[in-house]
């Protein structure tokens, strides 16, 4: 079976083309491929299937094999995979709904995609979580996956791990499906963001759902945007773990976040044929 690797910002996936249905995946086979010890190893694998009414269509796995949910960093990178099969527009169905994107840039094995992520329609602020070791102020929302955003100071020594976890199982505000957990330090100029995700049960390179989280809670917490335009649109600048990306939103009383937009770098790693067992 033939799989490509992508990686977006340090995030990456293993995705294979399957508009003809003939891959069929277990939750073992998934995790067995993603695992980086006894397999290729990938924070998640995704499919690229055909749509009756779109482009295509994105199904998205953990690297656990739980699904049902969006990525935003593994949409960047199926926007780049479809470019490179050939497909030339960028309307798609994900488990979230509808997206589309765009190719800004293409250097190399590297394209700066932007994709149109979903409206958010509202937050919880929480002034503590009940739960062992989860008394912690923060922001709960839905970008297409379940974010809890803290914000933090010395974030580059921040133990996102341990304090993660215990937030994501231990919280009772979260459960029973849990969230991943974003760690957020405001600079001058933008934002750095470190998250724990479940799914991988641990810190990922980057997570675009929830870099996309942060920045909406950024805003509804009174961090000054990087930008702020005429026509009321923000923006912020992101640092991830390793590379940059942005975010740029409509805030609104109503929706919270409208026309929300998420951009940054999308790499092809390699091709990789494996046997299934």
């Amino acid at each position: 079976m033939k799989f490509y690797k992508y990686q977006g910002a340090g995030n990456d996936f293993l995705i294979a083309d399957n508009r003809d249905g003939s891959v069929q995946l277990t939750t073992a086979q998934i995790a067995a491929l993603c695992d980086r010890r006894y397999g290729v190893g990938a924070d998640g694998l995704m499919l690229l299937e055909s749509s009756p009414e779109y482009d295509f269509r994105m199904v998205y796995y953990n690297s656990d094999g739980s699904g049902g949910m969006m990525c935003g960093n593994g949409g960047r990178c199926i926007v780049a995979f479809a470019a490179d099969m050939g497909i030339t527009r960028f309307d798609f169905e994900a488990a979230d709904g509808f997206h589309t994107a765009q190719i800004l840039e293409a250097d190399g094995r590297t394209k700066t995609v932007r994709l149109k992520m979903k409206d958010v329609d509202g937050y919880e602020h929480h002034e503590a979580l009940t739960g062992p070791k989860c008394a912690s102020d923060g922001y709960f929302l839905d970008t297409g996956t379940r974010h809890y955003v803290r914000f933090v100071s010395e974030l580059d020594a921040y133990d996102i791990v341990t304090e993660g976890r215990e937030i994501r199982y231990n919280a009772e505000e979260l459960q029973p499906v849990g969230a991943n957990v974003n760690f957020v330090e405001p600079y001058e100029g933008g934002v750095k963001v470190r998250t724990y995700e479940k799914g991988v049960e641990d810190e990922t390179f980057a997570c675009g759902t929830g870099i996309v989280a942060s920045c909406i809670a950024a805003y509804a917490d009174g961090v000054r945007p990087s930008e702020i335009y005429n026509d009321g649109r923000v923006a912020y600048d992101v640092k991830a773990k390793r590379d940059s990306l942005s975010v740029d939103f409509i805030p609104t009383e109503k929706m919270v976040a409208q026309d929300v937009w998420l951009t940054g770098p999308a790499t092809y790693v390699a091709q990789i044929i494996v046997e299934i067992d």
